[in-house]
């Protein structure tokens, strides 16, 4: 299945679209409309609509077009539906805010959205100094379903999406989850002969399975802490993903969406290497806490030694074997004996009984990501030693 990367970031874009906050406005008051367009402009999106009808406690905002910061062009998502609108503290609270139901083709693939609904939504006044500034945020949110078609086949599909956060307050961090009942994948549309073959024989044809994710984000001093992202998938195993960062602040926040703005406006095949050293130079504002990647296996790997196996005659237990006696001779190019002797004794342990393998970097204390890539460029064979980088099997 081969589709062009533009029509891949406009549905990536258009998913991103309704996990953000949208904006509203009170009936005709054009002065409370800007100020409303300015605390989404501060976010980095840009809104407009064409009409707007009901009154200052409920009203339809009609033919909403919607652009983020780092796209050149607008998505017409239709109109939105505001309810329970209220005054607060010089801002609005807004009771719901829901989608209408969208669709939006291009080069033969089809993305479908159920209505996404939002709950208690804030939009803080002009000027805000909480804890998010002039950041707009709502408590929960939904979508139903989400389908993606590649001609009148189903090649994805997502339902009962749900997204909780808990607002800074008291001093404590922002709490965030996302979770899905479930997800389908149509491998069948896979065109890459070799990936399709790999398919075929593992048996994953088509797949099911859920994500769930979980984090915190203190704004006050920027610590950003991912820490769950899990993506399951029924008869293969578990990915998981977490990250400890420090820096994100709300200064980074703005200089970054700024980053984004100056990058979208330049014109088709103009020179951004500026712009990359800029954000280059922005990304040294963070510094790097601890992060993992984890494979809890339900089954993949012994179908992966199954399907080796066959490939070159052998067996599975024999390309098992032969992978670990392969480990420390690739290993050893990092002159660490101590992380060699770790991974080997990991991978083996895996291989036998194969249940989980978690290659993790936890340092004994904050690394500037200024300090991460001096490193890589000047001796890359020590990072592993300065990230605390270390590797277990088959443990909670």
């Amino acid at each position: 299945m081969t589709i062009k990367r533009s029509t891949l970031r406009k549905f990536a874009l258009s998913t991103f679209l309704f996990t953000l906050p949208l904006n509203a406005a009170l009936a005709q008051d054009a002065a409370v409309a800007d100020r409303l367009k300015a605390a989404l402009a501060a976010q980095g999106v840009d809104i407009s609509w064409t009409g707007v009808t009901g009154d200052n406690t409920s009203m339809v905002l009609q033919g909403v077009a919607i652009k983020p910061a780092a796209e050149k062009e607008s998505l017409a998502i239709g109109d939105v539906k505001l309810e329970n609108v209220t005054a607060a503290n010089g801002g609005f609270e807004i009771g719901t805010v829901s989608t209408s139901a969208f669709e939006h083709s291009k080069d033969g693939v089809t993305l479908d959205l159920s209505p996404f609904v939002i709950h208690d939504m804030t939009v803080p006044a002009d000027g805000a100094t909480g804890p998010l500034g002039a950041l707009m945020i709502y408590k929960s949110a939904e979508l139903s379903n989400m389908t993606v078609k590649v001609a009148d086949k189903t090649a994805f599909s997502m339902d009962g999406l749900a997204i909780k956060i808990t607002p800074p307050a008291d001093g404590k961090a922002m709490e965030f989850t996302g979770t899905t009942e479930k997800f389908n994948a149509d491998l069948t549309l896979v065109d890459d002969p070799k990936s399709k073959e790999v398919i075929d024989a593992l048996g994953y044809q088509n797949i099911s399975g859920n994500f769930e994710i979980a984090g915190t984000w203190q704004p006050t001093d920027g610590k950003m802490e991912l820490s769950k992202y899990d993506i399951s998938v029924e008869n293969a195993g578990t990915l998981g993903m977490t990250f400890d960062l420090g820096g994100y602040t709300m200064d980074f926040v703005k200089s970054l969406q700024d980053m984004q703005k100056k990058m979208a406006a330049q014109p088709e095949g103009a020179d951004n290497s500026a712009q990359g050293m800029a954000m280059l130079g922005l990304l040294q504002q963070l510094s790097f806490n601890s992060a993992s990647i984890r494979f809890d296996d339900d089954s993949l790997t012994g179908k992966v030694l199954d399907y080796v196996g066959k490939q070159q005659g052998m067996s599975a237990k024999d390309i098992a074997n032969q992978a670990k006696a392969i480990v420390p001779f690739g290993m050893a190019q990092l002159n660490n004996p101590e992380l060699t002797a770790e991974v080997t004794a990991a991978v083996s342990k895996y291989l036998d009984a194969p249940k989980s393998l978690e290659v993790s970097a936890e340092p004994p204390a904050s690394v500037p990501f200024a300090l991460i890539m001096a490193g890589a460029m000047s001796n890359p064979l020590d990072l592993p030693k300065t990230l605390g980088v270390h590797v277990k099997a088959n443990e909670d």
